[in-house]
């Protein structure tokens, strides 16, 4: 019974990855790829990166709408108001039916307190926009301020004009010309750094340390590892040393991955993994090839080859996965032949919600089934591969990453919880608690 609802679930996956697979491959437009890229940047944080893709790419810009609307609102988000309104100006002044660019223009006047300005635009809105909630609320909010606006007793309306006031004026409107300047030659100076720092760097080296715990038959596993990721022309390369040590068995491994970007819209996942240790498996080979689709979709394919002491264990992977506000979500699937034409099954659902940038993120991984991707421990008396082969789990991860104000290193924590199938007692359970850390430094 349990093979029959696994093999449902597994035509389920592969039904929905197609069906928005094709339907999203025949809308694609690949002349887009600046915008494409540009909005992937904004949407992980990356302002001004996206917003020097627009830049850079004047002529094509000015003739998307949708790359000025992006880059009107980089600027907004940026706190340049100005800038935002003139782009703002130019799409609506192409086209005045496009809601969503009035209420951001909107906006952008009521983060800068220039509330006048914003009822004006409001007032304006509201002959091609009718009967709107939204903008209604933001002439509340702009009628508010305007109403909540402060002014001097005494302004150049009611100064008395002497010989010895006139003076007086004159010189504060000549300090206060200088504080302008000053004030925009630093905010220049900080948009300049912003620029600056954002342009990420090309290495890193990480280093990974974990401990797992059971509740029953087996002493703790440590895992630990050292990475260096080398940001190349056509894609991250990562070397690693992988080492364990369980039951009080040690064994390295020597694994690399390589993220190459061949288009625009396509990149890939390689890995190779060596170990002589009985630990690990003797080889391991796997990839994948995400395609990024319309509507912030990605759809990736793959498999994985794993080579150990007694067996080989073939599987093969799919996933989709979904950007939403802040949000993402990913659904993978791993299936494996078994013999007597069986099939081996496991779903892994991740959810993930960023916060400042892509560097900084809180998630929850949750798994079911027979995956080819967890620890293995003992068969008999033999300590075989960390590859589980076919033994069922339920596992729950969570992560948390993020980075410091004064630093651009990042820090990760884990803990994670599992359910897991003992492989020498089919049925019965056991139950395990991961924690880890990593750091990795950039340079």
């Amino acid at each position: 019974m349990r093979n029959y609802q696994q093999t449902y679930f597994l035509l389920f996956l592969i039904v929905l990855g197609s069906k928005v697979f094709s339907q999203d491959l025949a809308s694609m437009n690949f002349e887009d790829d600046n915008f494409e890229e540009a909005y992937e940047l904004a949407h992980e944080g990356k302002y001004n990166s996206a917003k020097k893709i627009l830049v850079d790419n004047p002529s094509s810009t000015s003739e998307n709408l949708d790359a000025l609307f992006l880059l009107a609102s980089t600027y907004s988000w940026n706190g340049q108001y100005e800038k935002a309104r003139n782009e703002f100006n130019k799409i609506l002044s192409q086209d005045k039916s496009k809601r969503g660019v009035w209420i951001s223009a909107i906006k952008n006047e009521l983060y800068a307190k220039t509330n006048a300005i914003a009822l004006g635009l409001a007032n304006k809105a509201q002959v091609y926009i009718e009967h709107d909630k939204e903008l209604q609320r933001l002439i509340d909010l702009a009628m508010e301020g305007i109403s909540n606006t402060k002014y001097a007793e005494k302004g150049w309306y009611n100064v008395e004009t002497n010989l010895k006031s006139a003076k007086a004026l004159k010189k504060q409107l000549k300090n206060e010309t200088k504080k302008g300047s000053n004030k925009k030659e630093v905010a220049e100076d900080k948009e300049a750094k912003s620029d600056e720092a954002d342009i990420e760097p090309k290495n890193r080296i990480g280093v990974n340390n974990a401990f797992t715990i059971f509740n029953e038959r087996y002493d703790p596993v440590i895992f630990s590892s050292v990475s260096f990721r080398r940001q190349t022309k056509i894609g991250a390369l990562i070397p690693k040393i992988n080492y364990s040590n369980r039951n009080g068995v040690h064994g390295l491994q020597y694994d690399i991955d390589f993220y190459p970007k061949f288009l625009k819209r396509f990149y890939a996942y390689l890995n190779y993994g060596y170990s002589n240790a009985s630990i690990y498996p003797s080889q391991k080979f796997g990839g994948d090839i995400y395609m990024n689709l319309p509507n912030a979709m990605e759809f990736s394919a793959g498999g994985r080859y794993l080579s150990t002491r007694t067996q080989t264990v073939k599987a093969i992977t799919n996933s989709l996965g979904y950007y939403k506000g802040n949000y993402y979500y990913s659904l993978r699937s791993f299936v494996s032949p078994r013999e007597g034409n069986l099939w081996s099954i496991s779903g892994n659902l991740l959810v993930r919600k960023y916060l400042k940038d892509a560097e900084n993120f809180m998630g929850v991984s949750i798994g079911m089934g027979f995956s080819p991707e967890l620890q293995q421990l003992i068969v008999g008396d033999d300590l075989l591969s960390e590859t589980v082969l076919y033994v069922e789990s339920q596992r729950i991860n969570m992560q948390y990453q993020f980075t410091t104000k004064k630093s651009p290193n990042i820090y990760r924590a884990n803990l994670g919880v599992s359910r897991q199938e003992l492989a020498f007692d089919s049925g019965n359970f056991f139950f395990a608690i991961s924690a880890g850390m990593s750091y990795q430094v950039k340079f």
